[in-house]
């Protein structure tokens, strides 16, 4: 496959994984920042799926694809049915500011 071919089908995964999940996390499992925005949805009761990338075959490839649509390759990466909210501080901002609430309709 060539490497356009490559990109385009990583981005499709990761387009796949925004749109099936309500909230999407791209993660890695010892993150601490991960685990911040992790423990905050825990504790507002919300459903998220965390795709860890560091123990995932390809993570490095899906995450460079979860890159280019997010505009930015760290983690975490947070998508709210859809829109990108960003990383870790953009979360948390986001609680603080009323702004998550609203976002996930609690």
């Amino acid at each position: 496959m060539a490497a356009a071919q490559v990109d385009a089908h990583l981005l499709g995964e990761v387009e796949k994984y925004i749109k099936e999940n309500r909230v999407m996390i791209f993660s890695k499992s010892r993150c601490p920042y991960c685990d911040k925005v992790k423990k905050l949805l825990k504790s507002l009761g919300v459903d998220f799926y965390a795709l860890e990338l560091d123990v995932i075959e390809g993570g490095n490839n899906l995450q460079q694809a979860m890159g280019r649509k997010a505009g930015r390759t760290s983690v975490p990466q947070v998508f709210i049915e859809g829109q990108h909210i960003g990383g870790c501080d953009d979360t948390m901002e986001a609680h603080n500011s009323g702004k998550l609430k609203a976002l996930l309709k609690l």
